[in-house]
């Protein structure tokens, strides 16, 4: 064999690689979008949902006729290789080709073919045994393979995002518990407002934290409704008659879940609104743990010259040139995950939005953005739990002194003196550089054994309303 051989398309004759198992599409697309220098190998789980798809539908094409014992066999098999990572290095499509995905496709149906022929003792380049599009793609489309794999891709990926969500709720859940009777100084507008107890702190990041676990739970089953079948537009034109059936038990019994067609195949080839909705989620509850995050980074400022109430755990160097600086650096990871992941969302936004007429031609960097989107997030709730969360430690004598030297206890005494008599109490306190209490108690409005039962009151009893 010599070091190249000759392929054709409809635009003419190009050389390639003679051992290379992509085809003359893959060519042009290499040399038409090098955009971000990724392939579409990047995208393991993309590529193992394709690789799926293909075999579920060689083995349809079968079970009706369409293909014949030997072909079927020789397309499993190397689905199944290609499944198993061993030809990445000939995935080499951009993941943000501009063919609507045609490019993506037809690289993993180029590498199928030639595997396929490989296996069967025949040489790579010749499609008389399998053909990349009349074997490979049989029965099938860009338009509802590539929904189908990047929805298949996405659902995978995001399996251990709900679990990570949970395990961290659980982490706030122990700090719950273990400072349930910590009093605290809660602040509204960065300003002193009333007490609180740090339990109701750490409780409130648990609600939250497992209502978007929930959310992301949720939505990710709605990418388990696929287009397949529906070929270029929805009418599933070229595919023959029983393949769509066939082509769903075998994709389900391949999946491991049970993958569903769209009630309406039009749809389901035009919209990405699912993708969308499981987008937005991702960045509410990243933007949820940035909040977390800034709160921690607020409460742990200082520590002696600010808040200083919360201890993070040190694990680097803050400086390299303040010596024992510790800095806050997984709540500020966790900060730009969320920004990256808004990010996301805004580009997958704009992706949906740009569908035109029967399909959507913007899925690989749905799938793509998507991907990301859903890694950010794991990988961040992961490091927020087991290298900040668990480990921080909430120092309470500063809270109490804190909380001492606040104005917080002001508004637990408005129902018995009134509001305009206590705002000129804390105004005198403010401008003669005293504390609330010291001026409550010379009044006589306070005896020293009343504050920490009043403090305790006020917690318990506060709706944190202005």
């Amino acid at each position: 064999m010599g070091q190249s051989r000759i392929e054709e398309d409809l635009l003419g004759e190009r050389e390639l690689p003679a051992d290379a198992l992509y085809g003359i599409h893959t060519l042009r697309a290499l040399e038409n979008f090098p955009l971000t220098g990724r392939t579409i190998a990047t995208l393991s789980e993309f590529v193992a949902t394709m690789a799926m798809v293909k075999e579920a539908a060689a083995r349809a094409n079968q079970e009706i006729g369409a293909l014949s014992t030997d072909q079927a066999k020789a397309i499993i098999q190397a689905c199944q290789e290609l499944r198993a990572g061993k030809y990445d290095a000939h995935l080499m499509v951009d993941v943000l080709e501009g063919s609507g995905g045609t490019s993506s496709n037809m690289n993993v149906n180029e590498v199928i073919a030639n595997l396929a022929a490989r296996l069967a003792g025949k040489p790579v380049g010749s499609y008389a045994f399998v053909h990349p599009n009349d074997h490979v793609n049989l029965g099938q489309s860009t338009n509802d393979v590539l929904p189908t794999a990047m929805r298949l891709a996405a659902f995978r990926v995001s399996e251990g995002t709900s679990p990570a969500l949970m395990q961290l709720a659980g982490a706030f859940s122990d700090k719950k518990k273990e400072y349930c009777e910590t009093l605290r100084l809660g602040r509204t507008c960065l300003q002193d407002a009333v007490p609180m107890l740090f339990g109701q702190t750490f409780g409130g990041y648990e609600a939250v934290v497992e209502r978007h676990a929930r959310h992301v739970e949720e939505l990710r089953r709605q990418l388990l409704v696929v287009p397949l079948g529906g070929t270029a537009v929805g009418t599933g034109l070229n595919s023959r008659p029983g393949y769509k059936e066939a082509a769903f038990r075998q994709l389900s019994n391949l999946f491991g879940d049970e993958v569903k067609p769209a009630a309406d195949p039009f749809d389901a080839m035009q919209n990405l609104d699912a993708c969308a909705r499981l987008s937005a989620e991702l960045r509410n509850s990243a933007n949820s743990l940035c909040k977390i995050a800034n709160d921690l980074t607020v409460l742990s400022s200082g520590p002696g010259g600010a808040i200083g109430e919360i201890a993070l755990p040190a694990i680097q160097a803050g400086s390299s040139i303040m010596p024992g600086k510790v800095n806050p650096v997984v709540p500020i990871a966790v900060c730009q995950a969320a920004f990256a992941i808004a990010g996301n969302d805004a580009a997958i936004a704009m992706a949906c939005q740009q569908g035109l007429l029967e399909i959507n031609c913007y899925g690989m960097l749905v799938c793509d953005r998507l991907i990301d989107s859903i890694t950010l997030l794991q990988r961040s709730t992961t490091i927020f739990l087991e290298r900040c969360v668990r480990s921080l430690s909430v120092n309470e004598e500063r809270c109490r002194h804190n909380l001492l030297a606040s104005n917080a206890l002001a508004t637990a005494l408005v129902p018995e003196f009134g509001y305009a008599s206590v705002a000129a109490m804390v105004r005198t306190a403010l401008n003669e550089h005293r504390s609330f209490l010291d001026i409550a108690i010379e009044r006589g409005l306070l005896g020293q054994k009343d504050v920490h039962s009043l403090m305790r009151r006020a917690a318990v009893e506060s709706t944190s309303t202005e």
